[in-house]
């Protein structure tokens, strides 16, 4: 099918809810993606941070399709050696000792949050309940997750939203202590906020908060969905930190391209919910913990996150040196740039003319290129992309 006849089929089945690019992609391998028409493209967005080995790695075909012809699902009610694998790697690797199985960010984050509110009200009461996130943060489409989601243009139409959640200014501890109180259960941040911007937290402001939740036996929650996996040079980007948060959250990049999510916490919460409390039909897919396995083989492996964090600084330190680019911020493999003219978006438009894929986030250009990328395949891409953005 041509772009047109693919467009045209889109517009008349399917609900208008994405801001597409003016492309069809239809296969891809490594780096390289190619449209209907036949023109190929460098990628810089891992399919929004989820295609951490790029398009149709090998072994993870592998790894699928032998799970695929042997058992492609079976309902939860029945054990999964498929999924009991995928538990013990993730929490062998992440120090975590419990992990329920969900089929993307938004409900691993439903997870955290229906657990902290559980751990909160077993503990204290009813009136435990109240969560903290941050101004300018996401957490997931769901009425729940856009809750927690500390950006008023999400908090529109959906009416009424749940309640409970409260937002402080990111690196104001002051913030946070103003509205935590005995009614808060949780605190629960992003260590980089993706799509608010790609800004990273600054240290001392995590330490404190963390100082902060421990005093009040609050739990420290971190989305890591999009930041996990490797992405920014450590396995999860809060271990950069050095924090040790309660619970955690992990989707994007942990299926490889197939769905899954997964919300990680410690001994002391491993029971908090039991039979009955939670659960999903599809969460925990063999098939998909198969895909999952196959990464976290691979992004786990310290030579690999080495490599990440030098492809990263190598990545930012090209970048600092354009012209065209007002500021450089991210960590790993999750970058932002400022242009100094034209919008994100319009320089984004120009670089897929060029046959670069690029994402945004607010006003900043967003990367996030295939963890497996070369550095001569980073030097192809950052040539368009300064070629782009000297004409912006």
């Amino acid at each position: 099918m041509h772009f047109s006849e693919i467009k045209a089929q889109e517009q008349q089945n399917m609900m208008p809810t994405y801001g597409r690019f003016e492309v069809a992609i239809v296969q891809g391998k490594g780096v390289m993606a190619q449209d209907s028409e036949g023109k190929s493209y460098i990628d810089f967005t891992s399919g929004i941070g989820v295609n951490a080995l790029g398009f149709c790695d090998d072994r993870w075909i592998a790894a699928v399709t032998k799970q695929a012809s042997t058992l492609q699902h079976i309902s939860n009610l029945y054990y999964n050696p498929a999924q009991t694998a995928l538990a013990q790697a993730l929490c062998q690797l992440s120090g975590f000792d419990k992990v329920f199985f969900s089929n993307s960010g938004a409900e691993a984050n439903e997870c955290a949050i229906k657990l902290a509110r559980k751990y909160g009200t077993d503990t204290y009461g009813r009136h435990r309940t109240k969560i903290i996130t941050l101004v300018n943060s996401f957490h997931g489409r769901t009425v729940t997750t856009l809750a927690a989601t500390g950006q008023d243009t999400f908090h529109r139409y959906f009416d009424p939203f749940t309640e409970g959640f409260v937002y402080a200014q990111a690196n104001d501890l002051k913030s946070v202590k103003a509205l935590l109180d005995e009614n808060t259960c949780a605190v629960f941040v992003e260590m980089i906020q993706g799509e608010g911007g790609v800004m990273p937290l600054e240290p001392r402001f995590v330490k404190e908060l963390e100082r902060l939740c421990k005093k009040h036996d609050v739990l420290l929650m971190v989305d890591e969905v999009q930041t996990g996996m490797g992405r920014t040079g450590t396995l999860f980007c809060y271990e950069q930190y050095g924090i040790a948060p309660d619970v955690i959250t992990s989707s994007k990049a942990l299926g490889g391209g197939l769905p899954i999510g997964a919300c990680l916490c410690t001994e002391r919460l491993g029971g908090v919910l039991n039979n009955g409390m939670h659960g999903s039909t599809f969460g925990g897919n063999p098939v998909a913990c198969a895909g999952a396995l196959s990464v976290l083989e691979r992004v786990a492996d310290k030579e690999f996150l080495k490599e990440v964090t030098a492809k990263g600084a190598y990545i930012q330190q090209k970048l600092a040196q354009m012209k065209g680019v007002a500021q450089v911020r991210g960590i790993g493999m999750m970058i932002g740039l400022l242009p100094r003219q034209g919008t994100a978006k319009e320089i984004a438009c120009a670089c897929l003319e060029q046959g670069l894929l690029v994402l945004t986030a607010k006003e900043m250009v967003r990367l996030l290129p295939p963890l497996t990328i070369t550095f001569e395949e980073i030097d192809k891409g950052l040539e368009i992309l300064a070629r782009v953005i000297g004409q912006a």
